[in-house]
């Protein structure tokens, strides 16, 4: 996340008028840089937040499993009930019974997605760190690599691309428009689509809440008639706040559950 180029507000200093938000929200200033084996990096705002994300993910998930009870306190509680809903709801209803081994990986990048996704609403954060490509881009590799090991494991090298590559029942002509469809479809899109459908909901979400955010301040510190329109604006920014809610949830569950289909869909035999 290398960040050499400081990049600043496209807002002129002494504009009186309106300085909406932009994707330059995502660009803070260096904290830190340093150099490591020749590779330029920077520790911002961001990479902050998202390592006090994890620390707390981490931290939460020690603090409810370290005196396992019988009858469950809270934390205990909300830990088991967290990782039921994924081990119950997604691994064995989507891969079957073997995906229970897959269980505590797609729990534990369930619950790292939605906390880096709620930091976008979350008091002195309120930028989630999946708005930056290079975090959902990584997710979407481990994911990647996960199910294409998982199927050359299941059914061989050749077999495993024989049977993505060349689907079984299709005239053999038509191979030279099915394959590179199924090859573009297979090993392209779906680690692209998987980082873009996150990182862009993330994006989106938080500038339109910023957007209403700066818009109610500006409209009550603008000092005319604008001031009436101030409730309205603040009004839709809560109300957009519990949908950013909503949606950071739901893109966290479909990102596990795409997940998910993917290694089942590696581990079939045939397509």
């Amino acid at each position: 996340m290398s960040a050499s180029i400081v990049l600043a507000s496209e807002c002129p200093p002494n504009d009186p008028g309106f300085c909406a938000p932009s994707v330059l929200e995502f660009f803070p200033k260096p904290l830190a840089t340093f150099d490591l084996f020749g590779v330029h990096f920077a520790i911002t705002r961001i990479t902050v937040i998202l390592w006090i994300a994890t620390a707390v993910m981490v931290w939460f998930f020690i603090a409810a499993t370290r005196n396992m009870q019988l009858v469950p306190g809270k934390r205990q509680y909300f830990a088991e009930s967290g990782y039921s809903i994924i081990r119950d709801g997604v691994a064995r209803e989507v891969i079957g019974t073997e995906g229970l081994r897959f269980a505590p990986y797609l729990a534990s990048l369930f619950f790292f997605i939605v906390i880096n996704n709620i930091m976008g609403i979350i008091p002195f954060a309120q930028i989630p760190p999946t708005g930056r490509f290079a975090f959902p881009v990584v997710l979407a590799t481990i994911t990647y690599v996960l199910f294409n090991w998982v199927g050359i494991r299941q059914q061989g090298v050749g077999p495993y691309f024989k049977n993505n590559l060349f689907p079984a029942g299709v005239p053999k002509p038509l191979y030279l428009l099915v394959t590179p469809i199924e090859f573009a479809s297979t090993f392209v899109f779906r680690p692209f689509t998987l980082s873009v459908r996150l990182f862009a909901n993330m994006l989106a979400g938080h500038l339109l809440l910023a957007i209403f955010a700066a818009g109610t301040v500006y409209l009550f510190t603008v000092g005319n008639f604008s001031v009436i329109f101030a409730p309205v604006s603040f009004a839709m920014s809560v109300v957009m706040t519990f949908f950013e809610l909503l949606v950071q949830v739901l893109q966290a569950y479909v990102f596990v559950v795409l997940t998910s289909a993917y290694i089942a869909g590696a581990m079939e035999e045939a397509h």
